[in-house]
């Protein structure tokens, strides 16, 4: 499978964060949006994002809440870069060489059947890492992890989380923890698909979503979200139709915005509330 080329901006390079790069990846989970090329006009806004994310991983909460002795070794192995909407992180069966830790980006984590058919298993944004795997003994999985949310990440060799993971028992303790985290989440999202209403699914990923970005809109279509849950695209029409005429969201051709969150936490099933409680619990706030 072809994927588009990362963007590093720590030589310079940025991409603005609501465009997606020119040379998307071809996934089966979806068909995604038409590709624009990056802007080469930096705007002094996006330079001035770049700047700060660049020297503030404190924005990605494991490395806010790694200790000092290993964000030292971090710090001048971390590169920020720019992911584009429909970017493939990894492949079934490649070699895993690089993890991420989004940042203003969320990433899909999914299996395509045979058949193309996909469903989401969890979802990754700036309270993770993407590839924790890696530290588990293996270099490669039976499922694919996609940009669903355009956005920037911190990317590190995964030879040195190894060694971090083997050598900082403080940092293999957070580690662990996150990957509680994480099986949380796909655990209940196993359970939500399969006893939870489409109403009640589409309102648990809309939270998990918008609890990841510093917006309550997402630029994503209704048929990229009835991929992430396995599901008619109509269903999700249905149920975003519902949610609209109730007030609690809105949404147009490619855009989804949440405009009661205490109101659809209402409309979601418990799974939402599980996977917000395994995190508060197990992993520091963010500062």
């Amino acid at each position: 499978m072809a994927s588009s080329k990362i963007v590093d901006i720590s030589k310079g390079a940025i991409a603005p964060a609501d465009s997606p790069a020119s040379n998307i990846a071809e996934s089966p989970l979806v068909s995604l949006p038409d590709s624009k090329m990056i802007s080469k006009n930096l705007s002094r806004q996006n330079l001035k994002l770049a700047e700060q994310l660049q020297f503030n991983t404190k924005q990605n909460l494991l490395l806010a809440a790694a200790p000092a002795s290993a964000l030292d070794l971090l710090q001048g192995a971390l590169k920020l870069v720019y992911v584009a909407i429909g970017e493939t992180i990894y492949s079934p069966g490649i070699t895993i060489n690089h993890v991420y830790f989004p940042v203003t980006c969320v990433v899909s984590l999914h299996y395509v059947t045979e058949s193309g058919a996909s469903a989401e298993t969890a979802s990754v944004g700036k309270e993770g890492l993407v590839g924790v795997n890696v530290v588990m003994g293996v270099d490669s999985t039976p499922s694919s992890a996609t940009v669903l949310i355009a956005g920037y990440a911190y990317k590190l060799e995964c030879q040195l989380l190894k060694r971090l993971f083997n050598q900082d028992l403080a940092f293999q303790q957070l580690i662990l923890r996150y990957i509680q985290v994480l099986f949380t989440q796909i655990a209940q999202t196993a359970v939500c698909n399969r006893h939870h209403t489409i109403e009640q699914q589409l309102s648990r990923w809309l939270l998990l979503t918008v609890d990841r970005l510093s917006s309550n809109e997402l630029s994503i279509t209704q048929e990229l979200v009835s991929g992430m849950l396995g599901v008619r695209r109509e269903s999700i029409t249905q149920a975003a139709s519902l949610l609209q005429r109730e007030g609690l969201i809105s949404y147009r051709r490619g855009h989804i915005a949440v405009l009661d969150h205490k109101g659809l936490q209402k409309h979601a099933c418990e799974c939402y509330i599980v996977v917000q409680n395994e995190l508060k619990r197990l992993l520091p706030p963010s500062a």
